[in-house]
């Protein structure tokens, strides 16, 4: 019997070893895939069919798989700051003018450098929705 299923164990590992260290669903299709092979070199098939399998495994299991996994594992991540100011309403700070590049908006404690998206002027104290991010800066309309 060959011992190649021992490096198919290796390479499982490996993978499986990054998938742990990464979470992100990045590396777990190619420790299945390792896993085939393993199972292909136990069941006496020469390196090439190993590798066929290991390849095809891998690849039906990334294609098919991955898209129910990543909708139903990784389903609670909680958007970022940024992701999360759009529809969020703020109170001005600092008036918001862009011909002059200045206006601050506060926004859940947090300050914001603003710029209004029609142009508009927004005097201090106004309240403001925030309809999008770019850069470091908030977008804003009068509320």
């Amino acid at each position: 019997m060959s011992m190649s299923y021992i490096a198919w164990l290796v390479v499982f590992v490996v993978f499986a070893a990054l998938e742990l260290v990464s979470l992100g669903l990045t590396c777990i299709w190619f420790a299945i895939g390792a896993l085939a092979g393993c199972v292909a070199a136990l069941l006496g098939a020469n390196w090439i069919v190993q590798a066929v399998v290991f390849l095809v495994v891998t690849m039906v299991v990334l294609i098919f798989i991955r898209p129910f996994a990543i909708k139903y594992v990784n389903n609670k991540a909680e958007k970022t700051n940024v992701e999360s100011m759009a529809g969020k309403q703020g109170k001005v700070v600092v008036e918001i003018d862009n011909i002059n590049a200045k206006g601050m908006i506060k926004v859940d404690g947090m300050e914001w450098t603003a710029r209004s998206v029609d142009g508009e002027i927004i005097p201090k104290d106004s309240l403001v929705t925030v309809v999008s991010v770019e850069g470091v800066k908030a977008m804003v309309r009068k509320a």
